[in-house]
């Protein structure tokens, strides 16, 4: 990896206040889609008419627990839907109600569904987002999809059980992009992170929340607060509302 790759925004932040967000505009809505291994359990938080973007988040790894009513990603939830973008949260194969069973790379053809229902529903651009296994799924499909404008990959893992992970399809994906963790990440060591973000084509910005672990316990408002600053810095005006 290049280790003096420039990483554009780099920082390591302290826990932040909680961030004040707007009121959700709209309601929650339960469904399921049509994905590659049967139905995915699904939620929508409707967004506004005007919401010049739309969102989907993927959660982290099923065999470890992950759903799509994990604190990260309902908090990240939360940022995206507090600047009134329709958001879609689902349920990997095999995890709570969605049919099919856990692979481990399959899962990437879950991400491409549920892609492919806020495209017919909203024909709108997308502006991604993952945590953890959610986030290697998400960012792979995001990158290799010219219907997505940008990804946050929250805690993303670089050293786990014992094995690395690297992300090669990263050198030549051209989107905005977030790489937010903890420098306590127990699944993303911080000198294998910087090594894949300097290895990242551009525009890209990695954001370290100091003290914080793979979960964010404790600064859950920190990388919110990040968050949200990255889509206003990456996507303003459209986050005004």
């Amino acid at each position: 990896m290049t280790a003096n790759a420039d990483i554009t925004g780099f920082s390591a932040r302290k826990p932040a206040d909680p961030v004040n967000l707007p009121a959700p505009p709209s309601s929650l809505r339960s469904f399921f889609l049509s994905g590659p291994a049967g139905r995915l359990e699904a939620l929508l938080n409707e967004g506004r008419d005007s919401a010049p973007f739309v969102t989907l988040l993927c959660h982290p790894h099923p065999l470890g627990g992950g759903t799509m009513h994990n604190k990260v990603v309902y908090h990240a939830m939360k940022v995206f839907h507090g600047v009134g973008w329709p958001v879609l949260r689902f349920n990997f194969r095999g995890t709570g109600l969605s049919e099919g069973d856990h692979d481990g790379r399959a899962e990437l053809d879950d991400v491409r569904a549920g892609l492919d229902w806020l495209s017919a529903e909203y024909r709108k651009p997308i502006i991604a987002a993952g945590f953890s296994f959610g986030a290697a799924m998400g960012l792979k499909a995001a990158c290799s999809d010219s219907r997505v404008h940008g990804f946050a990959a929250l805690g993303l893992p670089t050293h786990a059980q014992g094995r690395d992970y690297a992300y090669p399809f990263l050198t030549k994906c051209a989107l905005p992009k977030l790489f937010l963790s903890g420098d306590q990440d127990q699944y993303a060591p911080v000198n294998q992170l910087r090594g894949v973000v300097a290895e990242a084509a551009d525009p890209k910005r990695l954001e370290l929340i100091s003290g914080a672990d793979h979960f964010f316990v404790g600064h859950l408002a920190a990388m919110q607060a990040t968050l949200r600053q990255w889509l206003d810095d990456s996507f303003s005006p459209c986050t005004q509302i």
